[in-house]
């Protein structure tokens, strides 16, 4: 009987909540505004974002800034809590923003593209400009447009990946 109490108490800690943590460090983080098409679906919004390489922090908000979602990514953890306080988890953050927002968001390699770069090591095809900023990128699935560049980084870039099309408008790098 002692032994099954223990095992008990051992798988209930094992399924407890952990709350994952936004970094404490970070590499960039930016303020935009954010259009995504889906389907028959819109959505447009803003985005405050947090990055670091082992983490990131991800708030959309209505135009008016209500919130929508928030998007934890610590490791290979993801977590979208939702304005009401519902949270869901997943391994990547594309099919967790698929499942509760209803299109995908490419958090892992967008790191890097907001950055007018590919992600290192992953396979991709590009277009540049003559001083070398990038016009074009296809990896992981998507496809990158760079429509604007402001202070050497993209300011305005569209992607595209099958029935999903995402806006970026950046106005803000810290």
């Amino acid at each position: 009987m002692k032994r099954a109490i223990t095992v008990a108490a051992l798988l209930a800690a094992a399924c407890a909540h952990v709350e994952l943590k936004p970094p404490a460090t970070v590499e960039f983080e930016l303020l935009g505004r954010i259009a995504a098409r889906y389907a028959k679906d819109a959505f447009t919004g803003n985005l405050q974002w947090r990055h670091a390489g082992a983490g990131d922090e991800m708030l959309v908000t209505t135009p008016m800034g209500q919130g929508v979602a928030r998007i934890v990514r610590e490791g290979d953890a993801v977590q979208l809590t939702t304005a009401d306080g519902r949270e869901f988890r997943a391994p990547d953050a594309e099919s967790l923003t698929e499942r509760t927002l209803g299109f995908r968001l490419p958090l892992e390699g967008l790191a890097d593209w907001v950055q007018g770069r590919a992600t290192p090591g992953v396979p991709a095809r590009s277009q540049r400009a003559s001083d070398g900023k990038l016009l074009s990128l296809d990896q992981r699935g998507w496809h990158v447009d760079y429509q604007a560049y402001g202070d050497e980084r993209p300011s305005l870039m569209r992607l595209t990946y099958q029935d999903v099309e995402l806006r970026l408008a950046i106005t803000a790098w810290k």
